[in-house]
This record gives structure tokens, C-alpha cells and sequence, in this order.
């Protein structure tokens, strides 16, 4: 199962990753993104889940985030 997305991406970088998938680097524009995508989470998961850590603390100590 997926689920469709519409993103603003700058223009310099979305002809960066056209050139990219012109280039043969990708097999399309969704593939690279999706990739791009699951490669940001997973370099930066530690960070994500120590947040969501953080916030359940403060709730659970002040009632609020």
C-alpha cells in the first residue's frame, strides 16, 4: 500500500534530482524521493524518537508539550 503526496521542492533541487533520474541514478522521480525519504529517517531516527521522548516526559511532568 502507498499513499500519493504533493510537495513544494525548490526548483534548483528538483532539476538536480530530474538530471539525476535523466542520468539513470533512479528509475523515476517517485522511486528517488521515496529513497531519499527512507534514507532521512533512517540517519536521523535517534533524533526523531529522543523528541517524541522528550514530549511524552514533559507531558507526563507538566501536562503539556
Amino acid at each position: 500500500m502507498s499513499k500519493q503526496v504533493q510537495a513544494d521542492i525548490p526548483d534548483l533541487l528538483f532539476q538536480e534530482a530530474q538530471e539525476y533520474v535523466n542520468q539513470g541514478g533512479a528509475s523515476d522521480l517517485s522511486d528517488l524521493i521515496v529513497e531519499a525519504l527512507r534514507r532521512f529517517l533512517d540517519t536521523h531516527a535517534p533524533e526523531i524518537e529522543e523528541q517524541f521522548i522528550r514530549e511524552d516526559v514533559e507531558w507526563g511532568l507538566n501536562g503539556r508539550g
